[in-house]
């Protein structure tokens, strides 16, 4: 089912989940399905109640969005607490919740790998030593520190890229969606899509960057009140953790004993692809390049609490397995007893047991009306929390980065400010563009998922060596970011028309027989090590920009310290990153 997975941030988006998702929406086309949940009238009230929450947010927060700084970057006044629950918030959709939940039913405790190895140390990573670089610089988006580190080119590159990336995760989200709520309650597609659209098209544009932020605070509690409880009431009901955890096939509750072969697991990868393909070179592609994360880490008051931003959420990230593995194994304990009488939904192809259907089957066991529309709210949250993460980013990046970059270069604030009004209800509108279009093309996924490991893995190492090397040249980083992506692309087109022999697959993914995870994995990390070999390369035999230009760029040439902020070492970024990693390394032992 997970097999085509190139990203922690995709991690539900699979190809089992999508086909589901695509034979799912056939048949409610011709009419062949059933809603699966009912929602009473106080259950339209919370979900209602929802939509007037989020939008008063946008019209309060319109008075307090004046300036740039203001609707592009929150003010810049937001405490850790407050960035960091967007940070995550931003990352958090309800297919990652809905997918993982199923995936757990097939491979166990394995998915945490996508929590904790796919996301902790590159979170702890970019709050120790990236921010600096990042805040110090006073840049209102990645490309624009690819501006100030390297030149135009290399910005605008950047910029367009992510800004068509965005573009089309921000539709197939809004697709996804409908479909999703097509499926569990009946909804019509367009109906869903278009009022979730203008939902969030009406607070970013009134509130902007603030407004997101506000919101999607509101959406990880309610996605946390909302889910949560479905994994008490399930541990509750069959007797305990250890209940839930008796008598389960040795391969789904371990995360590292099976990986020393790829036979050994389900889902065909080693320890070596997991670390190197998984835990470095994408989860660090994503998690320190991505605009529409480290957005949020950008809205913070001082550069302390941008260091904290992301190691504050990461907590919250290694807490997550909890609500989706939980319920996964729940679910997976409910359908071996047959007194339970707990039965998935059928596959709307195959007819076999319908894993993605584990969650919202046990929101329909354990919830009464009331609660229903407290856990569809948290659905829809999770969805809209993603939905406005990519709508805010992209209007920053085509803001700064393209419009007054290219366009006009003399705009006024309260021009670009207007700008990003309107950059905001046209991204929606394409999003929605492009949602209809994945209707009618479901494959459109593979594409999407593969667009991260050509575009974030490559990005990964330019901007390590532009922050660690100073002698990374402008001319380096380009041609070696073309190379990285361009090779990451070709491997992938060459294993999707299988223009690979067996030889070639061997050398390139140090696997006999690669399954699709492993190739995706491995295509990422040789898109990374061209792009890392061929920046070197070239700016061995180009020239590097003085150091004067690279003050607050480079490490070395960097204050890595907020001097007007005195804390004791208990409030530093690095004992709490110190703690995070500490109980990352626990959970890993114990479940190893």
């Amino acid at each position: 089912m997970f097999d085509r997975i190139p990203l922690p941030r995709l991690a539900a988006l699979t190809s089992g989940a999508v086909l589901s998702m695509a034979a799912a929406a056939a048949s409610a086309q011709e009419g062949q399905h059933k809603a699966i949940l009912s929602l009473g009238v106080i259950d339209w009230v919370v979900v209602a109640l929802y939509f007037v929450a989020i939008i008063g947010i946008g019209l309060y927060l319109r008075g307090f969005t004046k300036t740039g700084e203001d609707f592009f970057m929150g003010g810049r006044k937001n405490s850790s607490w407050v960035a960091g629950l967007a940070f995550l918030s931003a990352n958090l959709g309800a297919l990652e919740i809905l997918g993982w939940t199923g995936g757990t039913m097939k491979y166990g405790m394995f998915v945490s790998h996508w929590y904790w190895l796919g996301a902790i140390p590159a979170m702890l990573f970019l709050g120790l030593y990236m921010m600096p670089f990042y805040y110090s610089s006073k840049i209102h988006s990645v490309p624009g520190y690819l501006k100030l580190r390297y030149d135009e080119r290399t910005r605008l590159l950047n910029a367009i890229s992510f800004a068509v990336m965005t573009l089309l995760m921000s539709g197939i989200n809004l697709y996804l969606m409908a479909l999703v709520f097509n499926v569990l309650l009946g909804w019509d597609w367009h109906v869903s899509m278009w009022v979730s659209a203008a939902a969030i098209g009406c607070y970013i544009t009134l509130g902007g960057l603030m407004s997101a932020i506000f919101t999607e605070i509101v959406q990880f509690f309610l996605i946390w009140a909302g889910l949560f409880l479905v994994t008490i009431l399930g541990v509750v009901e069959l007797g305990g953790p250890a209940e839930v955890f008796a008598n389960l096939p040795d391969k789904m509750t371990t995360l590292w004993q099976t990986t020393g072969a790829a036979s050994s697991n389900d889902m065909g990868v080693t320890w070596l692809g997991l670390v190197m393909g998984l835990g470095f070179v994408l989860s660090f592609g994503y998690w320190t390049t991505d605009f529409l994360v480290v957005q949020r880490a950008f809205s913070s008051k001082d550069l302390r609490s941008a260091r904290l931003t992301p190691i504050t959420a990461s907590f919250f990230k290694m807490a997550l397995p909890f609500i989706v593995v939980g319920a996964g194994l729940v679910a997976f304990q409910l359908t071996r007893r047959a007194d339970m009488g707990f039965e998935l939904l059928p596959h709307p192809s195959t007819g076999e047991a319908w894993y993605d259907s584990a969650l919202p089957m046990l929101i329909a066991r354990y919830y009464p009306h009331g609660l229903v529309g407290l856990g569809i709210t948290a659905l829809l949250a999770g969805f809209m929390a993603g939905q406005a993460g990519n709508v805010s980013a992209f209007n920053t990046v085509w803001t700064y980065d393209i419009y007054k970059a290219v366009i006009n270069r003399k705009a006024s604030d309260a021009h670009l400010v207007w700008v990003g009004r309107v950059t905001t209800v046209v991204g929606i509108l394409l999003s929605v563009a492009t949602a209809y279009v994945a209707m009618q093309f479901n494959t459109i996924m593979d594409y999407i998922q593969a667009i991260f490991s050509w575009v974030n893995a490559p990005l990964f190492a330019t901007m390590l060596l532009g922050m660690f090397w100073k002698r990374t040249t402008s001319a380096g980083a380009f041609w070696g970011l073309i190379a990285g992506m361009l090779v990451s692309f070709g491997i992938y087109m060459g294993f999707k028309f299988n223009l690979f022999g067996p030889t070639v697959a061997t050398i390139l993914t140090l696997a006999e027989h690669p399954s699709d995870m492993t190739r995706n994995l491995w295509q990422a990390t040789w898109g990374w090590i061209v792009c890392f070999g061929g920046t070197i390369l070239v700016s061995l035999f180009t020239v590097p920009k003085p150091d004067s230009e690279l003050v607050g760029l480079v490490k070395g040439l960097t204050v890595e310290e907020d001097g007007s902020v005195k804390v004791a070492w208990y409030g530093r970024p690095a004992f709490w990153a110190a703690v995070s990693l500490a109980v990352l390394i626990v959970l890993n032992i114990l479940f190893w």
